[in-house]
């Protein structure tokens, strides 16, 4: 467990597994869906801790504050060393509900819909969504 005086934002993200890759940590960062104390921030931007970052995932804005910095890749059960979730509920609601958004009659990764299946979505989302 490394602490740092100061650490680049992607790879801070990174670190504390809010992004698979540190790639994509900093093209969030570059398309201003991270803001640290409510500024649009550059990947290579030093973190000093305490600071609170906001990540927009849409529909959801995750919010976190720093109590710790690290430039290595911690395990997951180690990350609230790190980072306090301040999220509120009603943002964790909008996730579950996405989570809920489509029936689970199709299995991920088994091809297009057929006719029938596709019929049964249009329905679904006319229902919902008009």
């Amino acid at each position: 467990m490394t602490e740092s005086k100061s650490v680049r934002t992607d790879k801070f993200l990174w670190a504390v597994r809010l992004f698979k890759t540190r790639t994509q940590a900093a093209n969030a960062c570059r398309m201003g869906r991270v803001l640290i104390d409510n500024n649009k921030v550059k990947p290579s931007k030093y973190l000093e801790g305490n600071e609170i970052i906001v990540l927009r995932r849409p529909p959801v804005t995750f919010t976190y504050r720093i109590t710790g910095l690290t430039e290595n890749r911690v395990g997951a059960k180690l990350v609230d060393n790190y980072l306090e979730d301040l999220t509120p509920a009603g943002e964790k609601i909008k996730l579950e509900m996405k989570r809920m958004e489509m029936p689970d009659g199709r299995r991920k990764g088994s091809g297009r819909p057929t006719k029938k299946e596709r019929r049964v979505i249009d329905r679904w989302k006319e229902f919902f969504f008009l």
